[in-house]
């Protein structure tokens, strides 16, 4: 009898997300309109965004990094703010200061570009590690103090953080502690050569695609209530936490030959992150409940960098995705 519930349950949960996730194919085809074969990108944007959750980005300048938000925020209807981050930026720059008003003697609050839907923080590492620290308070917060007020963020709110891994000179890397506050950190590759020539051609075309606002903000939040219905079954919390086990003590799941190459796993943001990632990863596929294939689409987007690894492991050129792929590949699928 309990059986029975629980399947109406999951089929009704399922008809609820179908329902509330109709607008996904719209605002795809609408960011494809602008974005060219960059999918990969266009969905991890999308978890995050439907995971209240944030991004870092890393790959070399020209990828469509800042068009993919720029566009995101245009076809959702939402506030959009870029912040270039460089080594003279204050934490003033990013959420604002108090201005002395001479007029009335008083001081009126000047609000930061970080007051809006869709915040681009340009190559974050440009800036030392207090600008930093500054926006990722709001990130974690979800609001910011300015002398003695406090100022709740706009709903729904995602940082989209960039980093360019091939010109290092100048900056300031972000520390393990913080780049925890990312839900994803994506890795973005070039184009494929088809796809670049289409590129090629729309921008030397006079009538570049304008995207179009084909949903509002209200949908996204109601699509975010609707992930956290998202079924997930007892045992792919299961896989998900042994995932996340196997990165602090690889020894327990046979992976011994791990154990000199970590020098610290995933903490509980990484379990609490990989669940939420793979929810919306099933949700962005249309279906209410979660399968271990959607926790392998996004382990490697939420744990590149939860995984500290030893000056060992880097002599032997073995990254966090070296090691990620060893654990999935080896730990028993439900």
């Amino acid at each position: 009898m309990e059986q029975n519930n629980s399947t109406i349950d999951i089929a009704s949960i399922n008809e609820k997300v179908q329902q509330e996730s109709q607008f996904i194919d719209l605002l795809v085809s609408e960011m494809n309109k602008v974005i060219v074969g960059q999918q990969y990108m266009i969905d991890r944007l999308l978890i995050g965004l439907l995971g209240r959750g944030h991004i870092l980005l890393e790959g070399v300048p020209g990828l469509a990094k800042t068009l993919a938000i720029n566009t995101l925020s245009k076809a959702v209807s939402a506030s959009f703010s870029r912040i270039q981050f460089t080594p003279d930026l204050l934490p003033a720059d990013v959420v604002g200061t108090l201005i002395y008003n001479m007029k009335d003697a008083d001081f009126s609050i000047k609000k930061g570009p970080v007051f809006a839907n869709f915040v681009l923080a340009d190559e974050i590492n440009r800036a030392p590690a207090k600008v930093q620290s500054a926006l990722l308070e709001a990130m974690q917060e979800k609001q910011v103090t300015i002398g003695e007020t406090t100022f709740s963020l706009e709903k729904p709110f995602l940082v989209m953080a960039t980093q360019n891994p091939v010109d290092q000179e100048g900056t300031y890397p972000l520390p393990e502690a913080q780049m925890d506050r990312f839900m994803l950190k994506t890795v973005i590759d070039y184009p494929t050569l088809n796809d670049e020539q289409h590129i090629m051609r729309a921008n030397l075309k006079k009538d570049f695609p304008v995207p179009n606002a084909v949903i509002t903000t209200d949908q996204i939040l109601k699509a975010q209530d609707a992930v956290e219905l998202v079924y997930m079954d007892e045992k792919i919390e299961k896989y998900i936490l042994d995932i996340i086990f196997a990165t602090r003590y690889p020894e327990k799941y046979k992976l011994e030959e791990l154990k000199p190459l970590i020098s610290f796993g995933a903490s509980p943001r990484g379990s609490i992150n990989l669940a939420k990632a793979a929810k919306c990863y099933a949700f962005i596929k249309r279906r209410g409940y979660v399968i271990p294939e959607d926790v392998r689409a996004v382990v490697l987007d939420v744990l590149r960098h939860r995984i500290g690894i030893t000056y060992e492991a880097e002599a032997e050129n073995f990254s966090s995705v070296d090691i990620i792929n060893k654990i999935v590949n080896t730990i028993e699928v439900p």
